[in-house]
């Protein structure tokens, strides 16, 4: 089977890398010149456009920053559609609006290629590592028919519903983890504040009701002020857009969601948005009044 790439960022280049290591013959293509070179050393055929991965390709992946970005790679210029052979399959694995994946879906119907979308939880290590958790909307058929590739890239591969489906299910993934990791962000501050070994309060609670991925992989990074990159307060900040809206739309209030959202709106604008999501932790540290 054919796989293309649209999209070699710090998620894509890594998927792509999967795919080609488990024996697929993979196209791709970056928007940014350059980038992802290491992947030509593991087979990957890199192009010149969106449209010519999807010419060579039975499936197409497509994993951009937002909702405009797939729409240009879909329906621009030298765009995936402009390509695409009838039969063919087209994957998006970017976190965009559930409403617009229905749109793009119903334009790509039209010339007779299908659509899945299959957004992610897991960031770069999952994306590095082959293990992120995979949400899939779109008809049955089409998802067994992708499952051989999303394996390679993830270790749990769920088909939630119909179209859209996928990316109102990671909508649901960000809210959850935005109070997971406000919640973490607080504890972690309130001990430093209380004088307590902070390891040591870590420790005890990782074997109770606490215990969270985010309580074990990212409270290190709280107490020590550093978050290098896992996933980007920005992208964080651009799904909680997406789930809000989502919540307008079906009349659901997300206190805690828009919270998250506007600290992180402040990190951003302090030059933080590349930090990875744990720096939600500055905020609460700085409005504590430790040294931020």
């Amino acid at each position: 089977m054919r796989v293309g790439f649209v999209g070699l960022g710090t998620m894509g280049g890594a998927m792509a890398a999967n795919v080609a290591r488990a024996g697929f013959e993979v196209s791709a293509w970056n928007r940014t010149p350059g980038r992802a070179t290491e992947l030509g050393e593991l087979g990957v055929h890199l192009v010149g456009n969106p449209a010519a991965v999807a010419a060579a390709s039975d499936i197409v992946v497509t994993i951009v920053s937002d909702t405009p970005d797939v729409e240009a790679v879909l329906f621009g210029p030298d765009g995936v559609a402009a390509g695409a052979p009838r039969g063919s399959l087209v994957v998006d694995m970017s976190t965009i609006s559930p409403s617009a994946t229905r749109d793009f879906a119903a334009r790509l119907a039209g010339q007779g290629v299908a659509m899945l979308d299959a957004p992610v939880s897991g960031g770069s290590e999952g994306a590095r590592k082959g293990t992120l958790s995979i949400f899939v909307g779109g008809e049955a058929a089409d998802v067994e028919r992708a499952r051989p590739v999303l394996a390679a890239m993830g270790t749990t591969i769920t088909h939630v519903g119909p179209i859209g489906a996928g990316q109102a299910v990671k909508a649901v993934n960000q809210v959850i983890l935005a109070g997971a990791y406000l919640g973490v962000a607080e504890g972690i501050v309130l001990a430093i504040k209380a004088g307590l070994d902070v390891e040591g309060v870590v420790a005890a609670l990782s074997g109770g009701a606490a215990q969270s991925w985010v309580l074990s992989n990212r409270s290190g990074r709280m107490l020590d002020n550093d978050y290098p990159l896992g996933f980007k307060v920005a992208l964080h900040r651009k799904d909680l857009g997406i789930a809000l809206q989502l919540a307008r739309e079906t009349g659901t209030a997300l206190p805690i969601s828009a919270l998250c959202e506007q600290l992180e709106a402040g990190l951003i604008g302090k030059g933080h948005g590349d930090d990875d999501v744990s720096a939600v932790a500055r905020a609460i540290r700085e409005l504590s009044g430790l040294e931020g």
